[in-house]
């Protein structure tokens, strides 16, 4: 488990890829913030949402909606 396999076709020529789910998520998410960092207005926000250090938990901000 946690190994890359790669599918080949007749020809032995790879044409696909099994990766891990916690690798997956981890590249899915690496995109999304090279996409959002595109914008100068996103990449902003986002630089000042993690330097941020003020905030609630996740728990805490369920609680507050009533989740």
């Amino acid at each position: 488990m946690g190994q890359i396999q790669y599918i080949s076709d007749e020809n032995n020529q790879v044409t696909a890829v099994i990766v891990p789910i916690h690798l997956w998520k981890e590249l899915q998410s690496e995109k999304e913030t090279a996409y959002l960092l595109k914008s100068a207005a996103m990449k902003k926000r986002l630089l000042g949402a993690k330097s941020r250090k003020k905030g609630i938990s996740f728990d805490e901000a369920c609680k507050k909606i009533g989740i």
